[in-house]
């Protein structure tokens, strides 16, 4: 059974640095599409960024592009999200994502498997 468990939330100061991590079991994940997802109050939950895990294909949101990085570590079974330059607007739950075949994902109805989230507010 596929398990995501995402860590690295927290609080943070608009202009500061997280970086969450996605560690993944249950499966060999080298034709799955890894995804991140943030979900603000009230909000759908939006596409942030998705790395196809063997190659390496990478697509961001606009919204992110130049301050967001996805990478993922093959010995740790691990996909991270390195955000810099927060904004408040980046406020909101992480999910990270897993789609059963490589591509570009951005919607989240192509994606199987979900972490439980984690809390990422950004203070002005």
């Amino acid at each position: 059974q596929v398990q995501l468990v995402e860590s690295g939330g927290g609080l943070v100061q608009a202009g500061g640095s997280l970086r969450l991590s996605c560690a993944a079991s249950g499966r060999t994940f080298s034709s799955y599409t890894m995804g991140w997802f943030r979900q603000a109050p009230g909000k759908e939950r939006e596409f942030v960024a998705c790395k196809n895990w063997s190659a390496g294909n990478i697509y961001y949101a606009d919204s992110v592009k130049g301050r967001f990085t996805i990478s993922r570590d093959n010995t740790k079974n691990t996909v991270y999200l390195q955000m810099n330059s927060l904004k408040p607007e980046d406020t909101g739950v992480y999910y990270c994502a897993a789609a059963p075949r490589p591509g570009g994902w951005v919607s989240s109805t192509a994606y199987d498997y979900w972490g439980q989230g984690t809390q990422v507010t950004v203070s002005s």
